[in-house]
C-alpha cells in the first residue's frame, strides 16, 4: 500500500492504490467528511477552521501549496509590505529632513524590500497552516475537482489522484486577474497585480491601465520608489465605488505627489518593442486623436474575475451567470443543494474579508445554526498614503435612493492630532437619514483612514446615528476626534471648525 505525503494521517490509513510502477495512482478513502472546502483563501481556510471548531469533520484542499489564497501569497498581505516599506522610504528621502531629522546616504536596496515581503507571506501563510492543524481540520494539497454531489477528486503534489467523500462541497476559490482583450502579459514588462510584486528594478516610467484600489496601490509603490507614473483610466474619475467628494479629494493628493492620471481614456494597444519597453497607444474614451508613447512597465489591472476552470462545475451541473459567477441563495447554496459557494465566486465585492464573513456563515448554516453578513456594512480600504476607506452609502446612491439625507464634513488641517504629526490631507464625510440621524455611509481620505473606518462600521452595524457619535467622547489628541467632529456636523455643528 502506497502512503502519500500530501494527505493527512486520518487519510492514509485506508488508502488504496494502483500497483508500483503504474504511470497514474489513484487513491480513495472509506472517511467521509461533513465539509470539504475547495480553495485556501481567506474565505476557505477560515470556513474550514469555523466548521472544525463546530465539531464538523473537515478539509480544505489548496492547489497552491500555501495556504492563504492570492491575498497571502500575492495580494493583500505582500501588496502592504511593498506600501508600507515603500512609504518609510519615501519619508526618509523626503521628509526626514523637515521634521528634524538628518540623515545622509539614504538608498534602496530593492532585493532587501522584496525579501522582507516575502518573509512576511511566508511567517503568515504557516501560520493559517498551523491554525488548520490546531483546529483539526484536513489540509489537502492538490487540485480539487468537482466530480459529484459529495465527493471531490483532488490531484496531488506526488501526481497520484485522491477521491474525497463529503456531506458538503463549499466552493472558495477565488478570482484572477481580468485579462485585456490584445495584450499578453508576460509578468516583466507587462504584469498584473502579481508581476507588480516582483519587478527587479524601479521602472523610469510606469502606465496603470485602471485606476481602481489595486492599480494605485502598487502604482504608488513604484512612484514613491522613483517610478514616473501615469494612471489611465476609462471612467472620468478614479476609485471605483468611491463617493465622488473623496475620489476627488483623493486624485487631488496623489496629484500633487506626482502621479498624472489620463481620464475618460482608453487603452488600445501596449506592445513589448524590440529595445525591451512597451509602446502604448490611448486615445478619448468617446473618441478623438490617439496619442503614442514609451513606457517601462505597464500594470494591468482592470478588475478580477472568478476563478472556476478546471474545478467541474459542469460535471453536477452548477449554475453561473453571465460573469462567470456562481449562483447562490441567502444561504450560499447553489441550486445543487449539497454544494455551496462563497467569497470571490459569488456575487459582491471580492474582498477578503467579506470572504471571510461568508465563510463562517455558511458554515453556521451548515452546522444548523444561523448565518449571517450584513453586506451594507463591508468596508473597503485603498492603502496608499494617505489612505482611503468607506462603508455604506455613497452621497450618489442615497440620492438615487429618494431619502432625504444630510451630510456632514471634517477635514483633517483641523485635527489637532494631524497637524502634531504634519499628515493633515483629507477629510470625513459622513452621510445620515435626514429623519432618524442613522448613519447611511461614511467616507475618509487621510492618514489611518483604513483603521478608523472600523469605528463607522461598527455604527452602522448597530445602526447608530450620527449623534449617538458625536456624543461618545474620543480621547484627544486623536486622529479618531474628527471622526466625532465630522458625525458633529452632520446632526448639527462641529466645533473645532
Amino acid at each position: 500500500m502506497l502512503r502519500s505525503a500530501f494527505l493527512p494521517k486520518s487519510l492514509n490509513s485506508s488508502i488504496f492504490s494502483r500497483p508500483i510502477g503504474a504511470s497514474l495512482r489513484f487513491y480513495s478513502t472509506a472517511k467521509e467528511y461533513d465539509v470539504i472546502v475547495i480553495g485556501g483563501g481567506p474565505g476557505g481556510y477560515v470556513a474550514a477552521i469555523k466548521a472544525a471548531q463546530l465539531g464538523l469533520v473537515t478539509a480544505c484542499v489548496e492547489k497552491r501549496g500555501a495556504l492563504g489564497g492570492t491575498c497571502l501569497n500575492v495580494g493583500c498581505i505582500p501588496s502592504k509590505s511593498l506600501l508600507h516599506n515603500s512609504h518609510l522610504y519615501h519619508q526618509a528621502v523626503h521628509e526626514f529632513e523637515k521634521r528634524g531629522i538628518q540623515v545622509s546616504g539614504v538608498s534602496l536596496n530593492l532585493d532587501q524590500m522584496l525579501k522582507q515581503k516575502e518573509k512576511s507571506v511566508t511567517s503568515l501563510t504557516k501560520g493559517v497552516e498551523g491554525l488548520l492543524k490546531k483546529n483539526k481540520a484536513d489540509y489537502v494539497k492538490g487540485w480539487g475537482k468537482i466530480t459529484g454531489v459529495n465527493t471531490v477528486e483532488v490531484d496531488l503534489e506526488d501526481g497520484s489522484k485522491s477521491t474525497l467523500k463529503t456531506k458538503n462541497i463549499i466552493i472558495a476559490t477565488g478570482s484572477d486577474s481580468m485579462p485585456f482583450p490584445g495584450i499578453e502579459v508576460d509578468e516583466e514588462v507587462i504584469v498584473t497585480s502579481t508581476g507588480a510584486l516582483n519587478l527587479q528594478k524601479v521602472p523610469e516610467k510606469m502606465l496603470v491601465i485602471g485606476g481602481g484600489v489595486i492599480g494605485l496601490e502598487l502604482g504608488s509603490v513604484w512612484q514613491r520608489l522613483g517610478a514616473e507614473l501615469t494612471v489611465v483610466e476609462y471612467m472620468p474619475a478614479i476609485g471605483a465605488g468611491m463617493d465622488a467628494d473623496v475620489a476627488s479629494s483623493f486624485q487631488k493628493i496623489l496629484a500633487k505627489q506626482g502621479t498624472k492620471f489620463k481620464l475618460s481614456t482608453k487603452v488600445i494597444s501596449a506592445k513589448k518593442n524590440a529595445s525591451g519597453k512597451v509602446d502604448v497607444v490611448v486615445e478619448p474614451a468617446a473618441g478623438g486623436p490617439q496619442e503614442s508613447f514609451e513606457v517601462d512597465v505597464v500594470l494591468l489591472s482592470i478588475g478580477r474575475k472568478p476563478y472556476t476552470e478546471g474545478l467541474g462545475l459542469q460535471s453536477v451541473g452548477i449554475e453561473t451567470d453571465n460573469r462567470g459567477r456562481v449562483v447562490t441563495d441567502a444561504h450560499f447554496k447553489t441550486n445543487v443543494p449539497s454544494i455551496r459557494a462563497i467569497g470571490d465566486v459569488i456575487t459582491g465585492p471580492m474582498l477578503a474579508h467579506k470572504a471571510e464573513e461568508e465563510g463562517i456563515a455558511c458554515v453556521e448554516e451548515i452546522a444548523g445554526g444561523h448565518g449571517h453578513v450584513n453586506y451594507g456594512a463591508i468596508p473597503s480600504v485603498v492603502y496608499t498614503w494617505p489612505e482611503v476607506a468607506w462603508v455604506g452609502k455613497t452621497e450618489a446612491e442615497v440620492k438615487a435612493s429618494g431619502v432625504e439625507y444630510k451630510v456632514g464634513k471634517f477635514p483633517f488641517v483641523a485635527n489637532s492630532r494631524a497637524k502634531t504629526i504634519d499628515d493633515y490631507d483629507g477629510l470625513i464625510k459622513i452621510i445620515s437619514d435626514a429623519k432618524t440621524d442613522r448613519i447611511l455611509g461614511a467616507h475618509i481620505v487621510g492618514p489611518n483612514a483604513g483603521e478608523l473606518i472600523a469605528e463607522a462600521v461598527l455604527a452602522i452595524e448597530y445602526g447608530a446615528s450620527s449623534e449617538d457619535v458625536a456624543r461618545t467622547c474620543h480621547a484627544h489628541p486623536t486622529l479618531s476626534e474628527a471622526f466625532k467632529e465630522a458625525c458633529m456636523a452632520t446632526y448639527d455643528k462641529a466645533v473645532h471648525i
